[in-house]
């Protein structure tokens, strides 16, 4: 009888022993099936981890690390906002285009939304700060006063000059956004166009070429070191031999009797319109004047009037395109 008690209680023991093991067996099991199901987090975090590493921008103020992606941008230039744009990074604030209300037309689409922080030769620091922005940039040119301001707000880069300096300031602003190769692409698409118009344009890029402003009180003509004057230099199209005297090559302030200057087998001129007047009433004394008519360029009706926006104040990579494309229609190329 004894026997049988001690085998009958051996039995309920060994079968909870034998059911202890299969449950272990089966938690080291689905632990597994989780750790399996897990790796893509895993992996999507490293690729966080990746995309939040810190790298060191070298510009015009010093360097300045950058981590991660920056999500709320200010952007204090005119070129700086196109170049955010095209892009694809909307700002949450920047300076008032130098035209317009507050944006330029061919912009203002996709400002919609965007703080005015002051104007490029007078950023609001105060407006700046209560942003919260985790990246600026700005411009030594414009805003090296403020600098030691802005850098304390947020990471702060500073590109070196303006006027026809937009294609390597535009990579250090893709590079500073994270965004190096895309912008490296853009830049290649650009110059891909350039390769395309002078190619099909022939000899007609040997053409010489002047660049009028009409400004208040003021008529310019404007030379190698600017927005146009960079895209013209890459075509290989060239000025006339009364400009090839001038001392600086940015701009020569001009009078009215100087206006036999300006004279080549095309002209291109754009006004600066504030709003007051001012400027359109220059534009129309001049091209009323005599010796405006009297140029061979506006006899053959070769003077062609065109956007100061586009041509000229925006300076970035949208209006550069915005311009080729003017170009491919004003040459007839097609």
């Amino acid at each position: 009888m004894l026997s049988s008690f001690k085998s009958k209680s051996a039995w309920p023991a060994a079968a909870l022993l034998l059911s202890l093991l299969l449950l272990l067996s089966a938690c080291g099991k689905n632990t597994a099936s989780d750790n399996a199901n897990n790796t893509p987090a895993a992996n999507n975090t490293a690729s966080d981890n990746a995309s939040s590493q810190e790298r060191v921008i070298k510009h015009a103020m010093g360097e300045t690390p950058i981590t991660g992606t920056p999500a709320r941008v200010v952007v204090l230039t005119n070129e700086g906002t196109e170049a955010l744009l095209a892009l694809g990074v909307k700002p949450v604030g920047a300076v008032k285009s130098w035209t317009g209300d507050p944006w330029y037309e061919h912009i203002k689409p996709q400002m919609e939304g965007v703080e005015v922080v002051g104007e490029e030769s007078q950023p609001n620091i105060e407006l700046i700060a209560s942003l919260k922005p985790d990246l600026i940039i700005g411009n030594k040119f414009r805003q090296e006063k403020v600098y030691e301001q802005l850098k304390a707000i947020a990471p702060t880069v500073f590109s070196d000059t303006l006027r026809g300096a937009w294609q390597d300031n535009f990579k250090l602003y893709a590079e500073t956004l994270g965004k190096k190769t895309e912008g490296d692409q853009m830049i290649a698409d650009y110059d891909n166009r350039l390769a395309d118009f002078k190619s099909k344009a022939g000899d007609k890029v040997n053409e010489k070429v002047s660049v009028v402003r009409f400004m208040a009180g003021k008529t310019r003509i404007y030379l190698g070191d600017t927005f146009t004057g960079l895209m013209f230099s890459k075509l290989g199209i060239t000025r006339p031999e009364s400009q090839q005297g001038y001392k600086d090559t940015f701009v020569e302030e001009i009078t009215k009797e100087r206006l036999p200057e300006v004279d080549a087998d095309k002209l291109f001129y754009f006004t600066y319109e504030t709003g007051d007047g001012k400027g359109t009433a220059m534009e129309e004394e001049m091209l009323k004047d005599p010796l405006w008519q009297s140029l061979n360029v506006v006899k053959n009706k070769q003077a062609f009037r065109v956007s100061d926006a586009i041509w000229n104040t925006s300076g970035g990579v949208i209006s550069a395109n915005m311009m080729l494309d003017e170009m491919y229609k004003i040459y007839e190329v097609k």
